[in-house]
C-alpha cells in the first residue's frame, strides 16, 4: 500500500441504468395490410453491484470517482424484440466495508467475506411493448410503457479493516517495526510518533494449526482518541473486527512512562463503543535490550495484574514465544481465524 494512498472512507453516488421504453410496432409483410401488434419490450437498466475482494486495501479509487452510472436498457424493436438489458457496473471494494446511506446513515450493507456482493442501485425496469396490450377488444393498441427510472442513491462506505490480531500501542510503541519482522509487510518504520499514518495488513506464518494469521498494524493511539482526539478516533475502527488485540508497550530507557501508557490506551478501549475493552488481549513489553528495561516490564506486568511478553523486534528477543502465544490464544478461542478458510 502506498503511503498517502490509503482511504477508509468515501462519498458515492450510484446511478442504476434506466429501462428501455417499450415498441409501439405493427407487423409487415408482403400480402399482410393489417398485421396485429409486434413491439417488444424494453431491456432492463443495469444495476450497481459492490463486490468485497481481498486484493483491494483502500477505498482510494472510489472515493476518486465521486459518482458510478450503470447503463440503460435498450428500447425494443419490432418482431417481438426484447431490448437488450443494460450491463451492470460491478465494484470491487476491499473486504471489511460498511455501506451507509450518505443522508440518513443507516447501513445497507456490510461485507466482511471474500466474495460477498450486494446489488446496492437496481437497475430500472423494462417498459412493455405494444403487444402487449392486445386483447380481443383492442387487436391494434398502440399503447407501449416508457422504461423505469433505476435507483439512484448517495452513499457512504467506511472500511474496517478485518484481520485476526489488532496491533495496539502508543506513537513510536515499535508497532511497525513488529510487524515487519513476524509479517511480509513493509510499513514505514522510524523512530519518531506517527510514523504510520495508513493502517497495513500482513500475514504471520505461525509454524503450526492454522498455518497463519492476519496482523493489522494501526497508528498509534493517543489519549482522547475514543472522543474523537488526534488520530486515534479515526482508526480505532479498524480493531472492532480483530479478534485478539496485541498491546505493546515501550519499556526502553527512553520511554517516559510504560504504565501510564498502558492505562490510558485501556481507558481509549473503555471508553469506545463495543466490547473491545474485553476481547482477548495479548500484552507485550517492547523494546527490551538492557537492565533498565527489564525492570521497567516487571513493573509494567505487576501494574496490569498479567503475565506479559518480553521482546526486542531489533534483536529478536521474544518473537518466537509471541508466535507461540497468539496461536494459544486463538485455539482458545475455538473458531477459525479470518486467516484460515473455514
Amino acid at each position: 500500500m502506498s503511503q498517502g494512498m490509503f482511504r477508509d472512507e468515501a462519498l458515492l453516488r450510484v446511478q442504476a441504468g434506466r429501462g428501455g421504453d417499450g415498441c409501439v410496432s405493427f407487423h409487415r409483410e408482403k400480402y399482410v395490410t393489417r398485421g396485429g401488434p409486434d413491439g417488444g419490450d424494453g431491456g432492463d437498466g443495469g444495476s450497481v453491484i459492490f463486490e468485497a475482494v481481498t486484493h483491494e486495501n483502500s477505498l482510494f479509487r472510489l472515493a476518486r470517482l465521486r459518482q458510478v452510472q450503470a447503463h440503460n436498457g435498450v428500447p425494443g424493436g419490432s418482431s417481438n424484440k426484447t431490448g437488450a438489458r443494460g450491463e451492470d457496473v460491478v465494484l470491487q471494494i476491499p473486504v471489511g466495508t460498511q455501506v451507509r446511506d450518505a443522508k440518513r446513515g443507516n447501513l445497507l450493507a456490510d461485507l466482511d467475506e471474500n466474495g460477498a456482493r450486494v446489488v446496492i442501485a437496481q437497475g430500472g425496469k423494462g417498459g412493455k411493448g405494444n403487444a402487449r396490450f392486445a386483447s380481443a377488444t383492442n387487436q391494434a393498441p398502440r399503447d407501449a410503457t416508457h422504461g423505469a427510472d433505476g435507483e439512484s442513491r448517495e452513499l457512504r462506505l467506511e472500511l474496517k479493516l478485518v484481520a485476526d490480531v489488532g496491533l495496539l500501542g502508543m506513537p513510536n510503541a515499535g508497532k511497525s517495526t513488529l510487524i515487519s519482522r513476524l509479517t511480509a509487510a513493509r510499513p514505514r518504520v522510524a523512530s519518531y510518533p506517527f510514523t504510520t499514518l495508513d493502517p497495513s495488513l500482513g500475514i504471520m506464518e505461525t509454524g503450526g494449526e492454522p498455518e497463519t494469521l492476519v496482523l493489522a498494524d494501526i497508528p498509534g493511539l493517543i489519549e482522547g482518541a475514543a472522543d474523537g482526539k488526534g488520530l486515534g478516533h479515526q482508526f480505532l475502527r479498524h480493531v472492532e473486527r480483530t479478534r485478539v488485540l496485541l498491546h505493546l508497550v515501550d519499556c526502553s530507557a527512553t520511554a517516559e512512562d510504560p504504565i501510564g501508557s498502558y492505562q490510558a490506551i485501556r481507558h481509549e478501549l473503555e471508553q469506545y463503543p463495543g466490547d473491545l475493552a474485553t476481547r482477548p488481549q495479548v500484552l507485550v513489553a517492547t523494546k527490551i535490550e538492557d537492565e533498565d528495561s527489564e525492570q521497567r516490564a516487571a513493573a509494567l506486568f505487576e501494574a496490569a495484574g498479567e503475565t506479559g511478553l518480553k521482546i526486542s523486534s531489533a534483536t529478536g528477543r521474544g518473537l518466537d514465544s509471541l508466535r507461540t502465544a497468539l496461536l494459544q490464544t486463538f485455539h482458545s478461542l475455538g473458531d477459525a481465524p479470518h486467516g484460515t478458510t473455514k
